[in-house]
């Protein structure tokens, strides 16, 4: 039997009347890849936020893996194991690809023991694995600061790889990317399934058939609906709530 990684329990925030999410419950096992669908203003990023804690819940619990993170701070909930991408990409632009792994790879907390001394060769070989795996090989040496946008996104995902987190959050990871750097996305995330357990946030119908395991959909801040991509796609309430939604079953 699989265990639960992320196990989400009546979650809710009400932000001064408005509940933004409402009683969500979800649980996604481990190794699995979950994608959370649902138009502007469904509470898909505020979920993540409550699960992160970006957001304080007002009701509600959440586990990860038998240790609750409700409402705990963002930098315990990521020491707990959680890692998350937010859809604008953060990474040290003056730093090249390589240092960027390397730093972000390191387990000394020391920013001097980082920058000033070498690294074990678990963790070098680690960076070259995810250097590999993103296809940022070519571009190691490079700063980061000159990547294009979808390779920025790529080692934005490196990043967070090289942590080891045991469950990644991903929001939107293609947004505003090409269609091949969307399918160059979809291959990298199809490559940690199994290894890592992820719960991406998109919209995008086209990388979410190349990616989607299990869907769950939101609307009006509630789980409206969960299966796989057919059950989801012939699912009559899904479709009458996105009917003539841009990027939900068109």
């Amino acid at each position: 039997m699989m265990a639960a990684a992320l196990t989400i329990d009546g979650i809710g925030v009400d932000f001064s009347g408005f509940k933004a999410v409402d009683g969500v419950s979800m649980v996604v096992e481990e190794g699995e890849l979950r994608v959370l669908l649902g138009a502007n203003g469904a509470g898909k990023t505020t979920l993540m936020d409550l699960v992160s804690g970006r957001t304080k819940a007002t009701s509600g619990r959440v586990f990860l893996y038998d240790a609750e993170i409700t409402n705990r701070e963002e930098n315990d909930i990521a020491r707990a194991g959680l890692g998350r991408k937010f859809q604008i990409p953060s990474v040290f632009k003056e730093l090249t690809v390589r240092r960027n792994l390397e730093v972000a790879s390191c387990s000394s907390p020391s920013v001097f023991r980082n920058l000033r001394f070498g690294f074990t060769a678990k963790e070098r070989a680690r960076v070259d694995e995810v250097l590999a795996l993103t296809g940022l090989g070519d571009a190691a040496d490079r700063l980061a600061g000159n990547l294009s946008h979808g390779e920025t996104q790529w080692l934005e995902i490196g990043i967070l790889m090289v942590q080891d987190p045991k469950v990644l959050l991903l929001d939107e990871p293609t947004a505003g990317m090409t269609q091949a750097e969307t399918l160059r996305t979809a291959a990298i995330i199809n490559a940690l399934k199994g290894r890592h357990t992820l719960l991406v946030v998109e919209h995008d119908m086209a990388f979410v058939r190349e990616i989607a395991e299990r869907i769950t959909v939101m609307h009006l801040g509630q789980v409206l609906a969960e299966g796989d991509i057919a059950a989801i796609e012939s699912d009559e309430r899904v479709r009458a709530a996105y009917l003539g939604s841009k990027g939900i079953l068109s």
